[in-house]
């Protein structure tokens, strides 16, 4: 029952209510791909914008995914194992122009 810190900025945060941070206990083991479906059926307030983040079962292309400040792409990707008091940031790196 790993306590995680979720991290959501450049505009992610605009998808989860503004707020940049949140702590959450999620239950069981616990993989990134895990954490992706969670945060969309418990945290996206409006469920019409999820393709906005996740595509696939994955965050979409645009948004990087660190763990404890660690590209996820080195820690294992969908498949990363979390533990207590890991932090996960899913930064945007798409912007209008």
């Amino acid at each position: 029952m790993p306590n995680l810190r979720l991290l959501f900025s450049g505009g992610s945060e605009a998808l989860f209510g503004d707020k940049k941070e949140h702590v959450v206990n999620i239950d069981g083991n616990v993989t990134v791909k895990d954490l992706i479906r969670w945060v969309v059926d418990n945290l996206l307030e409006d469920k019409s914008r999820a393709p906005l983040f996740e595509d696939n079962g994955t965050v979409r292309p645009g948004i990087l995914v660190m763990v404890n400040d660690v590209d996820w792409e080195i820690t294992g990707g969908l498949s990363t194992a979390l533990k207590e008091n890991d932090e996960i940031s899913f930064i945007s790196t798409l912007h209008g122009g």
